[in-house]
């Protein structure tokens, strides 16, 4: 079966770096909580807030070597009053698991966007 994983982290700064390291974080947290591995993706979405540019979160899920994963990045909707610094992710993954038992991931500030899924 096909899954849909969602996942968020706040960044404390758009810094280039940091970006990459937390958006790593956030794929590899994602991934294990949900016993995927690299064979079983189908694609990422990522999206990041206007406020970021200091890199494409895309480079981190390359820099784990997921280079042949299909990988999209776009900028999230510029609501008045969202969450400043927030980079989000939709893994699309081949699982086992009943929709039910998939752990949604949000790090950090992300926690209080889904309250009711964050760990």
């Amino acid at each position: 079966m096909i899954r849909a994983i969602r996942g968020a982290i706040q960044l404390d700064s758009d810094d280039r770096e940091h970006l990459l390291k937390s958006t790593a974080e956030l794929i590899s947290k994602t991934l294990h909580a949900n016993d995927i591995d690299n064979s079983d993706l189908i694609s990422i979405i990522f999206t990041a807030t206007p406020d970021i540019t200091s890199e494409f979160p895309a480079l981190a899920a390359r820099e784990l070597g997921l280079g042949d994963v299909p990988l999209m990045c776009a900028v999230e909707m510029n609501v008045a009053g969202a969450m400043p610094r927030v980079i989000r992710l939709m893994i699309h993954a081949n699982s086992n698991k009943a929709r039910g038992e998939i752990q949604h991931v949000y790090l950090r500030g992300a926690t209080k966007l889904r309250l009711d899924l964050a760990q």
